[in-house]
């Protein structure tokens, strides 16, 4: 039967899944579980993860949620993926569930939060909280001087390999959605780390041409937020608008 992929292209973690697959060929059916009109809270998605987010797989009878435990599985469970993705060798493949498991308090959470309290929020309903957005600017920055100065330290890909794997994946797909931002905005969270900047373009030149169509849809949704946020704008009278959000670390 065919792997079935329930997911939001708008979701980095639900990006990852779908170009790990197209990356290794892997045939896939992908659902679109529309996040902006909350259907992962459907009754039927709920059958499928109980936890009512995106990514979820179905492999025949088999059903799987949380991103990480599903690169894991996809990497293990489907012959002929390289090696460098999830290595076999136990020492290396600790190391790269190190950064995963390091990934989901750190980078995530200043990631998807910044985003979502900058940004995302009026999509859902919810009005932006800078005070938030603040808390998890600070989380991202540290995230991202970690990055830096630990995980990069050694090669162009985290923990010093020579190829990208699923750890990079993620990671890279997680900072992507800085892409939502203002140029500006953005150059100033992630201009100062150099390696950063050029391991991001490593990972998405390995991965093409699937990383590009697959992050289509970001960047046309930052067309319509960036025009959004110009309309509201040039509404507001000069001596109303407030300073750019960035705390100073």
């Amino acid at each position: 039967m065919t792997l079935k992929l329930y997911v939001d292209r708008m979701s980095q973690p639900s990006r990852a899944v779908i170009i790990f697959c197209k990356l290794n060929g892997i045939d896939f059916e992908e659902i679109h579980i529309n996040l902006s009109k909350r259907q992962q809270l459907s009754p039927e998605f709920k059958d499928i993860n109980p936890m009512k987010q995106v990514p979820a797989i179905m492999d025949g009878r088999f059903t799987l949620f949380e991103s990480h435990a599903i690169l894991r599985y996809l990497a293990c469970a489907f012959p002929g993926i390289a090696d460098h993705w999830y290595p076999a060798d136990l020492y290396k493949r600790a190391k790269v569930d190190s950064v995963l498991d390091w990934h989901h308090s750190n980078l995530r959470c200043g990631t998807a939060g910044y985003i979502f309290n900058t940004v995302l929020a009026p999509a859902f309903g919810l009005p932006l909280n800078p005070k938030a957005a603040a808390k998890y600017e600070k989380v991202l920055l540290a995230s991202l001087a970690k990055i830096e100065s630990v995980w990069l330290q050694r090669g162009p890909f985290l923990l010093g390999s020579g190829q990208p794997s699923i750890a990079d994946l993620s990671l890279v797909c997680e900072i992507m959605q800085l892409e939502i931002l203002d140029e500006k905005d953005r150059e100033q969270i992630i201009g100062p780390y150099k390696r950063v900047l050029k391991w991001i373009d490593d990972t998405k030149n390995a991965m093409e041409p699937h990383f590009q169509e697959v992050h289509v849809i970001l960047f046309k949704a930052k067309e319509k937020f960036h025009k959004r946020r110009h309309a509201v704008g040039s509404s507001i009278p000069q001596s109303s608008r407030k300073p750019d959000l960035h705390s100073k670390m």
